[in-house]
């Protein structure tokens, strides 16, 4: 059954040392990525995150929004961390206020 594998012998010189690539194509290519990655992904989402931020903090009585579910009705009561929305005459939803998207401008619910 030998005949089927071949045996492995080592060669007996050590292969020579790669050289190495003009020194500075490296970095340059490593700053590329780390450029493309800042302006593409991280800049962007940091803007978001801002403006998120400041849309939660912002909000009070009155503002008509929308949540993240496509929920649109007027902000009644606003605590910490919950918002109180009236959906209809008769319907309040309370709901957190990481899941409002968006306000509206003012008379928007009234022409749906």
């Amino acid at each position: 059954m030998s005949f089927f594998i071949s045996s492995a012998f080592a060669d007996g010189a050590a292969p020579a040392a790669a050289a190495p690539m003009g020194g500075g194509f490296e970095w340059i290519f490593l700053v590329g990525f780390l450029v493309i990655f800042y302006l593409m992904i991280w800049r962007p989402q940091a803007k978001r995150a801002k403006e998120q931020k400041a849309l939660l903090g912002n909000l009070q009585k009155g503002d008509e929004v929308v949540t993240t579910g496509g929920i649109a009705g007027k902000i009644t009561k606003v605590s910490d961390a919950f918002v109180v929305i009236e959906v209809s005459d008769t319907v309040e939803l309370k709901i957190q206020k990481g899941s409002v998207a968006a306000t509206l401008p003012k008379g928007t619910l009234k022409a749906i």
